[in-house]
């Protein structure tokens, strides 16, 4: 098996995505998941443009890296400035990384228009830098920025370009796709045409414009390359970059490269979700490989099928990457569904019970006064266990209020909520404050709760959503709740339905605790 490399560059060309921004910390502890990974290189930033990315490689070398190397982000020196005083090339040979990148201009229209400056002129910038840095780093890789649009439109000219890096001895030439527009077709015939005359190792650099950056970076692999750029999440500018989440498992499973262990690529959907949370931003739970869905069954017909032979529709074992195989209950479910949520859940149920009918005929029915149990198993765990005979009483709500309350217009609104519940022989009538009804009515539960069962501080609502089902009755509409709750060791999503927001609510903010309490128990 042959060996890819991988260059990582979501530390640098995945933060210059919209909505994304990450601390220095947070730079620091990605990179320790990324090395642990098993990825080649980590480009941290470019320190030449900020404090920050200065900060990180200074702060970096005080980290243990396993086996990663950091590499440091940079451009070709100005024109009419040498190397030596170019402040962006002395400030990457300051950063002292294990490697420099830095990039250079192919297309002849950038040359003519951006840099404003002959296009012979344009190739010693390339070679008198990758050659000064040649002099001063361990590693140096050049980044042909616009490689495909430039040979595209001047073959000749572009293939010279690189030419020039070849001479400087770069380490490896990477081939850049930054508009992020060239198709799989053409990228396979241009690299056959490079190759023929450039003999320095080559990688890849793709975006996502033409939602081909994943199989651009699978062909340039069939094609010979053997470093392959991207980020994790596909995070990036505009459309964004090559998804390493994508091609790691592509690369290992699909194509029998070799990349990163076994081992390591079992902890690839954790280092996924880890990027996320620190980015702020919710997983995609449809992204291949690694989301919620991607190994997620609805049908019926498809629920039967996997349960005796996964492969009839999953392209590959969901374990290989950390995920795993889901079962969804909806008004499309027949009874393999119901039976796999079952065993999934350890309730004993078989085809022949008649309470899987029941289960069956209550979820079709529910879902046609709009609850949704795609993202609210625990819910759909508590309603089996209903069903069954199984299920705890834990408390009785007797009953609740809320006021919202506003006092002329400068001030803002305030929330009341007061509730009674009964747990065993006592009964506790409480009331709390909130920002807002459902937060009221949240902290008055748990005020009411929480001296019976300590464990439900632990207990944290992590997301809240607020769907209005399409029924034409304008603010008469029912509502669904979704809320996304999580303790210490795992997250639950229960559901609500009704025409009043705070009925819904209500319903997912029991469902929650409840299940907290069935699994503190069980």
């Amino acid at each position: 098996m042959s060996l890819v490399k991988l260059y990582d560059t979501t530390l640098r060309d995945g933060t210059q995505a919209e909505d994304i921004s990450f601390l220095l910390e947070d730079k620091i502890r990605i990179a320790h998941r990324l090395d642990e990974l098993g990825v080649h290189y980590i480009e941290g930033g470019w320190p030449g443009s900020n404090p920050k990315d200065v900060a990180f490689f200074k702060d970096i070398k005080k980290e243990k890296l396993s086996q990663a190397k950091i590499a440091a982000f940079g451009s070709t020196r100005r024109a009419k400035v040498t190397p030596e005083k170019d402040n962006n090339i002395r400030t990457l040979v300051a950063a002292e990384p294990d490697a420099i990148t830095i990039f250079g201009k192919t297309w002849d229209f950038h040359v003519r228009e951006a840099l404003r400056i002959p296009l012979e002129e344009n190739l010693e910038l390339i070679y008198d830098s990758l050659e000064y840095l040649k002099r001063n780093a361990p590693e140096v890789f050049y980044d042909a920025e616009h490689f495909f649009d430039g040979y595209k439109a001047n073959p000749e000219y572009a293939i010279k370009t690189l030419k020039a890096a070849e001479e400087a001895k770069a380490d490896c030439i990477i081939l850049c796709d930054t508009n992020g527009g060239t198709m799989p077709f053409e990228v396979a015939e241009i690299i056959k045409a490079v190759r023929k005359q450039i003999k320095t190792p080559l990688g890849i650099h793709t975006h996502n414009d033409g939602d081909c950056a994943v199989a651009n970076s699978m062909i340039a692999v069939e094609q010979g390359i053997v470093q392959v750029q991207g980020t994790i999440n596909g995070f990036g500018e505009r459309c964004g970059n090559a998804n390493l989440c994508s091609i790691i498992p592509a690369l290992k499973v699909k194509m029998n490269k070799t990349c990163i262990s076994d081992e390591q690529m079992r902890h690839l959907r954790d280092v996924s979700r880890f990027v996320y949370e620190l980015a702020n931003i919710s997983p995609n739970k449809h992204q291949a490989y690694v989301g919620n869905s991607a190994f997620a069954h609805k049908g019926g017909v498809h629920v039967s099928a996997i349960q005796r032979h996964p492969e009839t529709y999953e392209h590959m074992r969901p374990e290989l990457v950390g995920n795993c195989t889901r079962v969804l209950v909806s008004d499309l479910s027949g009874r393999s569904n119901i039976l796999a949520k079952a065993e999934e859940f350890n309730l004993n149920l078989d085809s022949k019970d008649p309470v899987t009918l029941e289960i069956l005929d209550n979820i079709k029915d529910m879902e046609n006064r709009g609850y949704q149990f795609e993202g609210a198993e625990a819910s759909f765990e508590l309603l089996m266990k209903k069903a069954l005979g199984t299920h705890k009483n834990y408390f009785h709500i007797l009953g609740f209020r809320v006021i919202d309350e506003k006092q002329g217009d400068s001030h803002k609104p305030m929330a009341e909520a007061t509730i009674k519940v009964r747990v065993g022989g006592k009964v506790e009538h409480t009331a709390a404050e909130g920002s807002g009804p459902v937060n009221a009515l949240d902290n008055a539960i748990r005020k009411a709760l929480e001296k019976f069962y300590p464990k439900l501080k632990e207990v944290k609502l992590l997301d809240y959503k607020v769907r209005v089902l399409p029924a034409g009755q304008g603010t008469a509409s029912s509502i669904r709740v979704l809320i996304e709750s999580g303790d210490k060791t795992q997250r639950w999503g229960t559901v609500g339905v009704s025409d009043n927001v705070i009925d819904a609510s209500y319903q997912a903010l029991i469902d929650s605790i409840d299940y907290k309490l069935h699994k503190s128990e069980g």
